[in-house]
Formats: C-alpha cells, structure tokens, sequence
C-alpha cells in the first residue's frame, strides 16, 4: 500500500452567519486533504502529522480521524497547548473570510515536541510527504528551518515531496520571508500544488506562464497550476514545454468554497499515486472539489462524497 504522510495544523472550525446560528467542527488545509484523501483511495495510507492537545476536544477530533481511516499514530500530545480555532463567514455568494486564533496552537510546536524527532525516523518509509505553505508559516523560524532540513534529508533518500504554496500573507512577518522560504522549498519539491491567485499575490506575476517559468527555475519537477472555474493546467517541466489543461466541471450550486483546493489536491494525488494518468487525476480533483463546494463546511458528510469517489474508477484518460 502506498503511503503519504501529510503535516500540517487542524483546528477547530466555527461557521454560521454574523450573530446568528453557528455550528462547530474542525479543519484545516492540509487536515481537509488528508481526510479527502482517505475518503478517495483505499490503496492510500494516510498518515497525519501534527499535534493536538490532552484535552476531551482534541481526543475527540483525533478520534474522528481514525473513523475516517487516517492513520494517527503520527499526532503528538501535547500537554500544555489545545487545537487554534477559526471562524468562517459566508457571503450570498458562497465566498468565505475568517478570522484565527492559533498563536499558541499545539501544532505550532510539534516539531520541539520531544517525541517529534521519533516521527522523523519513520518519514523515510514514506513514498510522499506533503505540507503546505501554511504548514511551513504557523511555525518559529527555527522549527521552519528545521522542518526544511527534515525535507531536503528525505528528498535526498528517494521520498517524494509534494507542495501546495497555499500563500496567507497574514502569516508571515514580510512578503520577502514567505518569498524566501518557498524558493527554498520548491528547489525539493516534486509537485507543486498552487493557485493562480497566490502566485499572482506572492510574486506579483501578470499571467501563468511567469508562474510555470519561475517554478522551473526554482527546480520544481511537476506542476499543477489551479486557475479557478477555468481548470487546471498541468506541466512535467523535467521532460518538455507541452502543458496539459483539463477544464473544471461546471457546478450551478455553490453553496461554500472552503476547502475547494484541499479537496481537489486529494483527488488529484489520490489519482497519482495509484498510477492514473494525469487527465484522470486532475479531473478526480475537479470532481471532488466541485462535490464539496455544494455544502457547508470544510470537511463535507461522508454520503455525500461516497458517490463522486464511486465515479473514480470509470475514468478512462488520453
């Protein structure tokens, strides 16, 4: 069974409209892919990394985890931190803003956590280690160091890195400390997950072909290129200059597009991984995220994903 080990934050999600009924889960970029991701391909072994707190609300989110057959025994303790916490408000239109609280959130200190080098050890069994740009911001400086090390240790050993840039800039102290950190981390990444979007904010790019020419030259093997209702674009920038473009799958109803990019990263790696072509993995990431914008919520009821993952096999690409 292949296995990917995914590291990353969740915390607890409070959505609703202002004043008025809310309701409570849990979330988090890269916590929404691996659940999705699980949800997506029995042939996947999901680990997560992170850490929670001792507390009944963080046993309970990581025994939710469990249920949705990600594999925990990667989630830290700790003893004197709980989960962060954001809130979501919706517009009519189904676009979201948030509020954070997550300064001294467990997850933010896994890695001078004293059993994370333990979890380090075992990452070389992984054929794939996935985190995000804001994996990579919630941390001190010095853990991110450290963390980009553990990274290029494990590039170096024949395990796969995949990245989704995911660029929040209230994260990070300056633009150039973000810029900084992620040409470090493209120059090991072997595919890179991004929007048009944040490329566009970080780097202040004009179009996508400044993006592709950048990633290449920071030494990004594979790129998937997220251009919103347009679709996604796909290039081996080892191999050639030919680009592969799938449209999106139109939806009429969208209710919340949180978590759009998380879900659609599951369903394109849960293609990858098991050898689909590239055509079938985008369009399994298209599927997917187009499923789970029709609901409220960052991680969307099983029965209601259960179908779109059924469709996964009878895809046939070029």
């Amino acid at each position: 069974m292949t296995k990917i080990a995914i590291i990353g934050e969740c915390m607890i999600e409070v959505s609703g409209e202002l004043f008025g009924a809310t309701q409570q889960s849990f979330g988090g970029d890269t916590l929404n892919t691996a659940v999705y991701l699980s949800r997506a391909s029995s042939d996947i072994e999901v680990f997560y990394v992170t850490a929670m707190g001792k507390d009944a609300l963080s046993l309970g989110i990581i025994a939710r985890w469990q249920e949705e057959g990600i594999n925990t025994e990667f989630v830290l303790l700790d003893e004197q931190r709980k989960p962060g916490l954001y809130l979501i408000q919706l517009d009519e239109d189904g676009e979201r803003s948030f509020m954070y609280w997550r300064n001294q959130s467990a997850a933010k200190h896994m890695l001078s956590h004293p059993a994370f080098d333990s979890i380090v050890a075992e990452l070389k069994n992984m054929e794939m280690v996935y985190i995000s740009g804001i994996s990579l911001a919630i941390l001190t400086p010095e853990d991110r160091d450290k963390l980009l090390a553990l990274l290029d240790k494990l590039h170096r050993q024949g395990v796969k890195i995949a990245f989704d840039s995911n660029y929040r800039p209230a994260l990070w102290e300056t633009r150039q400390q973000a810029e900084d950190c992620y040409q470090r981390i493209y120059a090991i990444t072997d595919i890179a997950l991004v929007t048009d979007e944040d490329e566009s904010e970080l780097w202040g790019n004009k179009c996508d072909e400044e993006t592709i020419q950048r990633l290449s030259e920071f030494g990004v093997k594979q790129v998937v290129l997220k251009q919103g209702s347009k679709g996604a674009q796909y290039q081996n920038l080892e191999l050639d200059d030919v680009s592969t473009t799938v449209p999106t799958i139109p939806v009429e109803n969208v209710v919340d597009t949180t978590s759009a990019g998380d879900s659609f990263n599951a369903g394109f790696l849960s293609g990858h991984l098991t050898g689909k072509s590239i055509i079938d993995s985008i369009t399994q990431g298209h599927l997917l995220a187009g499923c789970v914008i029709q609901h409220k919520g960052a991680i969307i009821p099983k029965q209601f994903t259960n179908p779109v993952v059924k469709t996964f096999d009878n895809l046939v690409g070029v």
